[in-house]
């Protein structure tokens, strides 16, 4: 499942978080960065995913 996630990160980085967290406000930040600069929206939500993975 990690890994449909990743991929999802990679070509659409909200959809990514969304699926992880829901529509919050990691989601929020996530879109606002891809509008802005697609790259930054991947990494931030790369971040997220696998943040949110090693907590656990």
């Amino acid at each position: 499942m990690i890994i449909l996630k990743i991929l999802l990160a990679i070509f659409l980085p909200p959809l990514g978080v969304a699926v992880n967290e829901g529509i919050s406000q990691n989601f929020w930040i996530c879109l606002l960065l891809t509008v802005l600069g697609y790259i930054p929206g991947v990494i931030f939500a790369l971040y997220v995913l696998l943040a949110a993975r090693t907590s656990i």
